[in-house]
């Protein structure tokens, strides 16, 4: 997947320091089982949610939000149109926008619909599991929103996704795989539970759309929110009985996360 990146802990540190000075709004095109988790997670970190997600402001919010995330997970005619609208207009302001194609492969429509969205418009990361960026590549798909896949055996697949969108992808997985066609970033952060809260990997989109909005580099971005949500679940999941008790630790450690404390316990590779 090409040379491994220059990107440090350090620099996601400074990611979230740029972050939290600037408490981007971010625009969150998302389902209607994490909305609520979503933006509880955006405010933790000290970012600003907007859940506009209709066609008759969706272009216009777009025009003014520091990110904008489109996410796949429950979509439905009038959303559609509301993405599609937002993407245009992201695409024509220069606003930077997130595509998780949630179930991306396991269902015709939606992988449609994913795939015309890339078409609008050049995303500045798509963040998925392994099944999802093997299915905008013609692959099948995972089990519903669940991977079939490992990060591993979809880093040729993200590649070529990230130099056909020149974009970043983002392959979520026990190792995080991170990739703009070019540099490859792993982290090496987490915790099980995090694949046992619904919308973890949602919110990690709207996280990813909130670091781009103040960073140039959308790797870094990534990376840095990547590393953020990954090293607030392992001291969350050490004060917590189980799934339940973590995702309210989970909120807690990410609002008294710092950037020296990021640096210090980020491991990329």
């Amino acid at each position: 997947m090409g040379a491994t990146s220059a990107i440090t802990a350090s620099d996601c540190a400074a990611a979230l320091e740029a972050l939290q000075d600037r408490a981007p709004l971010v625009q969150s095109l998302t389902n209607i089982v994490v909305a609520q988790w979503t933006a509880n997670v955006l405010l933790a970190v000290g970012a600003a949610p907007a859940m506009v997600d209709n066609p008759h402001e969706a272009a216009a919010f777009a025009r003014i939000a520091g990110g904008v995330l489109v996410n796949l997970g429950t979509p439905y005619d009038d959303t559609v149109v509301a993405m599609e609208r937002a993407v245009s207009a992201a695409t024509d302001h220069g606003t930077p926008w997130v595509l998780d194609p949630v179930a991306a492969g396991a269902l015709e429509w939606r992988t449609k619909v994913a795939l015309d969205l890339l078409a609008l418009g050049r995303p500045a990361v798509i963040r998925g599991n392994a099944s999802e960026v093997l299915a905008l590549t013609g692959g099948a798909g995972g089990k519903g929103v669940d991977s079939a896949h490992t990060p591993e055996s979809a880093a040729d697949a993200a590649r070529a996704l990230a130099v056909e969108h020149r974009t970043v992808v983002a392959v979520s997985g026990p190792v995080d795989h991170l990739t703009d066609g070019n540099r490859l970033v792993r982290v090496h952060n987490g915790h099980e539970w995090l694949t046992r809260v619904t919308g973890v990997g949602c919110a990690l989109g709207a996280l990813v759309a909130a670091f781009t909005a103040v960073v140039p580099d959308p790797l870094l971005g990534a990376t840095a929110a990547t590393a953020t949500l990954t090293v607030a679940a392992e001291p969350a999941a050490g004060t917590s009985r189980g799934p339940g008790s973590f995702a309210v630790a989970l909120l807690d450690e990410l609002a008294a996360m710092t950037p020296a404390r990021l640096a210090d316990t980020t491991r990329v590779s």
